[in-house]
């Protein structure tokens, strides 16, 4: 057995577009599941046609796309035609779960929504994704990353104080609302196999916005529980100093020296020993009260040396330490390489090109989990999917031309 592949036997239907649930069954897919993407037909998810290269946009191959759907089937199906829906329905009974992540209510509106679903199959688990979740008084309002973001409260703790808010710079309530959806997914698998819950399927309701809120644990604590309003610090960690990120001559460095021990260390490896009995600079809490004063002197003494120089001589000495990178240069590490992050597909259908693409996160058993087969072209897998239903070449043939497929 493939240990990478716990979810090996699984069926997801992944009815979701553009990043949240796709990057759920992203997840999903690499663990193991049949993840068959149900798509409308002649177009199919956004993300197909959104990414930086416009030509694979054109082809409906684009890059913001692949970059989360690789080895997932494609079936289309036009969800407001009464075949289509049947067809649906069909592929949910032998399924174990639907991820979907459009504005609560539109399922019930297209007659295909939990209520409806799960008397097709009473095991099943139904994965719903919104900004907001399908309750309370904003469940119906349109919700994109960057209001997420902004509603969230990340964008007032991101940048510098008293200046502009800024958005964190990569979709990161997307990407959490898909992440928390997988696991609450796999947890629910986990559950129906044990029998907790007697073999009956669930309802799983994934608000984007808790979701990225679960995750700000440490500044929503200090206010709800210390009174502290959170506080944008730029690059400073607001518990500790020096701990953040610094000039040197070449670049620009972290430091995270966050006990005592750590900076005294900083000094010594500095060459200032006299800061360690600055009374500015002798306790945690007076490091933070003069944080500006004490990067300064820092700096003045980072900006001598190389970065590379200075995040060996730190973490030499235990004080945690690392440069600040650029993607490409982040993607050329050898420790990327060396855990199987990447995954290359050559001479991909529909893009007609050699595609490198991210993994997941996760090792199990010390193997980086992966799909075999690069994202799908848009409906490749009518045929298979729908003669596994037991519909024939010229039924196929027949919904295709009528709009179906």
């Amino acid at each position: 057995m493939d240990t990478t592949k716990p979810l090996a036997g699984i069926t997801v239907l992944d009815l979701t577009n553009v990043l949240a649930g796709p990057f759920c069954c992203h997840q999903l897919a690499h663990l193991g599941a049949d993840v068959i993407k149900v798509e409308a037909p002649g177009r199919g998810d956004l993300a197909r046609q959104l990414g930086a290269d416009q030509g694979l946009n054109e082809k409906l191959m684009g890059v913001s796309f692949m970059a989360q759907n690789a080895g997932k089937r494609s079936v289309t199906l036009n969800l407001k035609d009464p075949r289509g829906k049947e067809i649906l329905k069909k592929l949910v009974a032998n399924a174990d779960v639907v991820v979907e992540n459009f504005r609560p209510g539109v399922m019930d509106r297209l007659e295909l929504g939990y209520d409806v679903l799960s008397k097709v199959n009473p095991a099943l688990i139904y994965c719903a994704i919104s900004g907001f979740g399908q309750t309370g008084p904003m469940k119906k309002l349109p919700a994109y990353d960057q209001i997420v973001q902004g509603l969230s409260g990340i964008m007032t703790i991101t940048g510098e104080e008293d200046r502009e808010t800024y958005r964190v710079g990569y979709p990161v309530a997307d990407t959490i609302g898909g992440l928390t959806a997988a696991y609450a997914i796999t947890a629910a698998i986990a559950g129906r196999a044990m029998g907790s819950n007697e073999g009956k399927g669930s309802f799983i309701d994934i608000s984007m916005l808790e979701s990225v809120i679960a995750t700000m644990g440490w500044v929503v604590s200090n206010f709800l529980i210390a009174g502290k309003q959170p506080t944008a610090n730029g690059n400073d960690n607001f518990t500790s100093s020096p701990s953040g990120t610094f000039r040197t001559q070449d670049g620009k460095i972290n430091i995270a020296a966050n006990k005592q021990e750590q900076f005294e260390a900083v000094c010594d490896v500095l060459d200032l020993p006299d800061l360690k009995v600055d009374p500015r600079f002798v306790t945690r809490t007076e490091r933070l009260s003069h944080r500006r004063e004490l990067s300064d002197l820092l700096e003045d003494a980072l900006v001598t040396r190389t970065t590379d120089h200075w995040v060996s001589e730190f973490n030499a000495v235990g004080v945690p330490a690392g440069a600040v990178l650029t993607v490409p240069q982040v993607l050329s590490l050898p420790q990327i390489a060396d855990r199987g992050m990447l995954a290359d597909f050559t001479d991909v259908p529909g893009a007609e090109r050699d595609i490198r693409i991210l993994r997941t996160g996760i090792k199990m058993n010390g193997d980086a989990p992966s799909v075999d087969a690069p994202p799908p072209v848009l409906g490749q897998d009518n045929e298979t999917i729908l003669a596994a239903l037991g519909m024939s070449a010229e039924e196929v043939a027949t919904l295709k031309a009528e709009g179906v497929l």
